[in-house]
């Protein structure tokens, strides 16, 4: 019944929902550039998003739509009135909710229908990601795909009836009035296709207890992963298909999955996807970090927002990869990422913001591209090197004639040996033309500022930057590190362990919003566990404990032996959902079982090894049928098959040897220690000495006072 509607709706107005290819937009107002000024300028106009603190919100506070936050004001008006409600989710660096701004509802005519007929909510979807995540269950359930723009028409109690993404002004309006002469006319048959939606809801991603014992081995992993082979891009890496999106999880798994099962099929597909990311135009050459995708099967023309959860990822990713394979171009992206998320998303309290948009003056991408002739106008004489390194003719290198994407073909050494010049020379000299041409790029209209400072994102750049010290041994990382960490447990966490999802700058005396979703739990916790390994600071680790302890109390499924996605005292929406599959950032369900691992292993805590198992044991039989979509259980499956090794270093020097140790690929590991501490593992362990514990499966190697003897204990190094 879902289809069979929605798809009579499509066929009698002809609307067309698939999302144009890359195109640039006409202009439209940036409103990051000038919030003051905005704000008096459009203040006798401005909707009820006025008063919002999410920059998403206020983009839309001078539309002539009487939008609504999402609350019990507009609620109870959809009721009062008998309604249809109208939610519009997005987030401020998404390109097609720019357009479809612009196109209808900055439209006057537009507004007027939707004001009409309908209370109209706008949600930005990373600060309520709860209730995205229920009308995007809803639009998948009916078309069989999502994405943002996300606009769902519920009836007044908040059940879905119709949904979908990005339309066109005219299919907009069409659609508009369907619906309103539908819920006038048929309101009996709306409501019976709610209870239908709204079932699918309930069912979608539900996942039961399973009570069955299975011994997991490396033909499950061989399961996983044969299936996903067959997608594999041996050309240009990564999977065969476009768009091509970075997931920083996936390449992880598959990392590890190679090098300790000794695939080399996978191996090669890691190494190759990295160097394509590294070189592609989806990697900002001058001024570094990661657009969000490429539009395209090559990584060449990005989609140009640039998420922090992306980056955050990615510098982890290629952090590990430089440690499993030494390659100095990951240590060149992690540093230079690094220095973007300093320089353009760190607060000045020592938070990160959400993301930069896609679009400047109006054109997606006109930041970060450049024509022949701006390149010669900025590096004179050195302009033809420059455009031999990446690739920047006079007739563009993309649709946008005469506009380039800076992007590289050739290895340094290739290159320059082409050239006829030293390799050194050739980097030394692109490096020096790469800063003027940010500090060019820097004077041009900059793209508009999420700053939003989310909890959860927030943590996998904190996780990151501590992969990033482990692997490449910089005290600036660390500090970076310590200074966030230090900001999200001052602002971020109240006394009863609670957490607030958003930042809110202090003004006075108000108390933390304590809203938050498992995400945020979840993410944090495995952060502050990274930062007790590199620092050995136990105050972090009991911090994290104490936070595991609030999720097992508010957030926890006896029945099914899951986590919902919200606390138990949170707004009750139509349906309570679970996160389970894996996508751009590993679901939260997955990285709490991982926590429960970790911290069973740190803590010798078996009931949260029975809950990890228990976890585990719900999702293992949909993992084959698409890797992808579990690349972090996976990896999970993999520590248990390949074992974890607790890898305990004590002693006066127990932070030097932890650098040591570090500099050899152990994946499967977990590092405790230092000159003192409580963790079990580590009873009767201390001493001036400095010594190293290899255990796994609860035995303990004889100590060791060299690295190289500790990776002689471990079987695949040995």
């Amino acid at each position: 019944m879902f289809l069979i509607w929605y798809h009579a709706i499509n066929k009698q107005y002809e609307i067309e929902y698939e999302v144009p290819p890359h195109k640039t937009i006409s202009p439209l107002l940036n409103f990051y550039n000038n919030l003051s000024v905005s704000i008096s300028i459009f203040a006798s106009i401005m909707n009820k998003l006025s008063a919002s603190t999410s920059p998403y919100l206020l983009q839309h506070a001078n539309n002539p739509v009487n939008w609504f936050p999402w609350g019990a004001e507009a609620l109870q008006k959809a009721r009062d009135e008998n309604k249809l409600i109208l939610v519009s989710i997005g987030y401020s660096a998404c390109h097609w909710c720019h357009v479809m701004e612009n196109e209808s509802f900055e439209d006057e005519q537009v507004a007027e229908i939707m004001n009409e007929h309908f209370v109209c909510i706008k949600v930005d979807r990373e600060e309520r990601p709860d209730i995205d995540q229920i009308y995007m269950s809803a639009v998948q359930l009916m078309t069989g795909r999502g994405g943002w723009p996300l606009n769902c028409v519920c009836l007044p109690d908040q059940r879905p009836i119709y949904g979908g993404t990005y339309f066109r002004k005219t299919d907009w309006m069409a659609l508009l009035f369907n619906l309103a002469n539908f819920w006038e006319q048929k309101p009996d048959e709306a409501k019976e296709y709610a209870v239908k939606l709204t079932e699918g809801i309930h069912q979608y991603e539900n996942i039961g207890f399973v009570n069955e014992q299975m011994e997991n081995t490396p033909a499950d992993l061989e399961a996983i992963v044969k299936p996903w082979k067959q997608s594999y891009d041996f050309k240009e890496g990564g999977l065969n298909r476009a768009p091509k999106f970075p997931m920083p999880n996936n390449w992880q798994f598959l990392m590890r999955y190679a090098y300790l099962m000794q695939d080399e099929e996978t191996n090669v597909i890691v190494r190759l996807t990295l160097e394509k990311m590294a070189k592609g135009g989806i990697y900002d050459h001058i001024g570094g970090g990661f657009a969000r995708y490429s539009v395209d099967g090559h990584w060449h023309v990005p989609h140009f927002e640039k998420m922090l959860y992306d980056n955050a990822q990615l510098i982890g990713l290629y952090s590990e990869a430089f440690t499993w394979c030494g390659d100095e171009l990951y240590k060149k992206v992690v540093a230079e990422t690094i220095a973007f998320i300093q320089r353009e998303l760190t607060s000045p309290e020592n938070g990160f913001y959400s993301a930069l948009d896609a679009d400047s003056e109006g054109v997606e991408g006109k930041f970060y591209t450049f024509t022949l002739a701006e390149v010669e106008a900025i590096l004179g004489d050195d302009a033809g090197l420059f455009a031999i390194y990446y690739n920047v003719t006079n007739e563009g290198n993309w649709e946008e004639e005469h506009t380039n994407i800076f992007f590289r073909r050739d290895d340094d050494a290739v290159l320059a040996e082409k050239l006829g010049i030293p390799a050194d020379a050739l980097v030394d000299k692109i490096a020096g033309l790469r800063n003027q041409v940010l500090e060019a790029r820097a004077k041009r209209v900059l793209p508009g500022l999420d700053y939003k400072i989310l909890t959860s994102w927030n943590a996998l750049m904190l996780k990151g930057l501590c992969d990033a010290y482990r692997a490449f041994d910089e005290p600036a990382y660390l500090e970076l590190a310590l200074k966030n960490a230090h900001f999200i447990k001052d602002n971020l966490i109240n006394k009863n362990n609670q957490l607030s999802r958003v930042y809110a700058k202090p003004t006075g005396d108000e108390k933390l919003d304590a809203i938050a979703f498992l995400d945020d739990y979840a993410l944090l916790i495995d952060a502050f566990i990274a930062l007790y390994e590199v620092t050995f600071d136990e105050a972090w680790l009991h911090q994290a404990k104490a936070l595991t302890e609030h999720t097992l109390d508010h957030f926890y499924d006896n029945a099914t032996g899951m986590f919902f996605y919200t606390p138990d005292y949170g707004e009750q929406l139509i349906a309570r959902k679970f996160e389970v599959m894996d996508n751009v950032m590993p679901s939260s369900n997955s990285v709490m079982a991982r926590n429960f691992k970790k911290l069973s292993l740190l803590f010798d805590e078996s009931e949260y090894e029975a809950i990890a198992a228990q976890l585990l044991r719900n999702v293992k039989k949909l993992m084959a049928k698409y890797g992808s979509a579990y690349s972090n259980w996976a990896m999970l499956l993999l520590e248990d098959v390949m074992g974890t090794y607790e890898i305990a270093i004590t002693g006066n020097n127990a932070g030097a040897m932890r650098r040591e140790v570090e500099k050899r690929y152990v994946p499967n590991k977990i590092i405790l220690g230092g000159t003192k501490g409580s963790l079990p593992l580590l009873h009767d362990k201390f001493s001036t000495q400095t010594r190293i514990f290899v255990c796994v499966d609860k035995t303990c190697q004889l100590p060791v006072t060299e690295a190289s003897s500790a990776f002689k204990q471990i079987k695949y190094l040995d």
